[in-house]
């Protein structure tokens, strides 16, 4: 197994962030053709999802996080910023780990899927992405 971590700017807004060339590169690197990647995100309040970016669906996820889980003060979990209660819901919704086949030493995705980071807690501008290669 071949493992690393990757830091990935997520600011101080909610976000979707594509790290799929991050993934391909680790992928293509990894020494071995076939196998998986598992991605996995070691934080209480983010997720990996597989989504398309740019066609505004990333955009529509996040709307739809709101609605689901609103910044608000319903939450029991009350540290951090107004409403931070929902981030810590959120890996329930878009869990923190995934993983992609590998085939040839790429990414075995669809045309328009994309793996991304999912991040609602503006506390938290940074956030490390652990990646693992499983030979097979």
């Amino acid at each position: 197994m071949h493992s690393e971590e990757i830091e990935v700017r997520t600011g101080d807004r909610e976000t979707v962030r594509d790290i799929t060339r991050e993934c391909a590169r680790f992928a293509a690197d990894a020494g071995a053709p076939d196998g998986l990647l598992h991605v996995f995100v070691p934080h209480a309040t983010a997720g990996v999802a597989i989504i398309e970016t740019g066609a505004g669906s990333d955009d529509d996820l996040l709307t739809q996080l709101r609605d689901l889980l609103p910044a608000d003060e319903r939450w029991s979990h009350r540290h951090g910023s107004p409403g931070h209660g929902r981030d810590h819901v959120l890996p329930a919704l878009v869990a923190p780990s995934m993983s992609v086949p590998v085939i040839g030493g790429r990414l075995a995705l669809g045309t328009w899927q994309s793996v991304c980071l999912v991040d609602t807690n503006g506390d938290n501008p940074t956030r490390t992405v652990r990646l693992s290669f499983l030979a097979g």
